[in-house]
């Protein structure tokens, strides 16, 4: 009772489940039930987190290595003097990737405002230099340090893909960053920004929703935010209550589908097998009534064995 007083919202999808099976002037589709079901209690479990999440309550994530070592890598940026150099790839807004790229972005950028470092931020797409510019201006102000902020740290290179990446392995040979963050979208240029980084001695950390690349930053840098990974590491460092608790309810709605999937499998292998081993038990226990075993015991042996025992 105490959680519907804190979550009313509980009452929504029983209610609808009821008008559903009441289907009132054929509203809803007969023979969709279970799709229909699983998607009533997908949403719910999500929106139960993010409403935690609202409420202040703790959502744990698993550490994910290359989020942790961020930190790490604009802490030994501050130690060495050299500046860190951040990638956002060559995409525009409208792929998911390089959003989360500038998610991941104000994070990175306020920890530079943290630890004073010098920040570099080379961008390929106009929208998405405007994007990195509030980004980091954003980080700067939260940290308290706005006097920190230079417009001239986000620039725009070029919009062709391998002139962009010859312009940014020139900033890390001249400039020598001792911290490379990759994060976006990224094409065939991957492995040459990757390996340039990699010859100056960088600490690299990588995160992409592409899997035709994730093999090349794998190669070439020290920690990569691999597919999802990528994705839920720039929903935790958002701060969004509303993207934090969509991440852990998705996570319960895809264990809830294993164990639905596990349970289906074995209902099938049992439905698959009983019958058989109920008729081979069946037929065992007939031959076992039936059989006369006193055909099968040795008396003219025992007997002897019993004789030569007694003398």
């Amino acid at each position: 009772m105490n959680h519907i007083k804190k979550y009313p919202f509980l009452l929504f999808p029983l209610l609808l489940i009821i008008i559903y099976i009441i289907n009132p002037f054929n509203l809803f589709v007969s023979g969709n039930e279970l799709s229909f079901i699983s998607l009533v209690i997908s949403c719910l479990i999500i929106e139960l987190f993010i409403q935690k999440a609202k409420n202040g309550e703790e959502i744990y994530m698993r550490p994910i290595a290359a989020m942790t070592a961020m930190e790490e890598a604009v802490g030994r940026a501050t130690e060495m003097g050299n500046p860190v150099l951040f990638v956002p790839g060559i995409s525009g807004l409208d792929e998911i990737d390089t959003i989360s790229g500038v998610m991941i972005l104000g994070h990175v950028a306020g920890m530079t405002a943290e630890y004073e470092a010098n920040l570099h931020v080379p961008c390929c797409v106009p929208i998405v230099m405007e994007a990195a510019k509030e980004s980091c201006k954003e980080a700067y102000l939260k940290k308290g340090r706005p006097d920190l902020y230079n417009e001239s740290m986000v620039h725009y290179v070029t919009d062709d893909q391998f002139a962009y990446a010859a312009g940014v392995n020139g900033i890390m040979l001249r400039e020598k960053p001792a911290a490379v963050f990759y994060q976006g979208k990224f094409y065939a240029e991957s492995l040459l920004l990757a390996e340039t980084g990699s010859s100056v001695g960088a600490l690299q950390i990588a995160g992409t929703g592409s899997s035709s690349q994730i093999p090349f930053f794998v190669t070439a840098c020290d920690y990569v935010l691999i597919g999802e990974e990528f994705y839920a590491a720039s929903a935790y460092l958002s701060g969004s209550p509303e993207m934090i608790g969509s991440i852990k309810g998705q996570d319960y709605v895809k264990l809830v589908c294993i164990f639905s999937i596990a349970f289906t499998v074995l209902i099938s292998v049992l439905n698959y097998i009983l019958p058989k081993l109920y008729f081979s038990l069946q037929n065992l226990i007939k031959w076992f009534l039936t059989t006369d075993f006193t055909n099968w015991i040795p008396f003219d042996f025992i007997n002897f064995i019993f004789r030569t025992s007694i003398i």
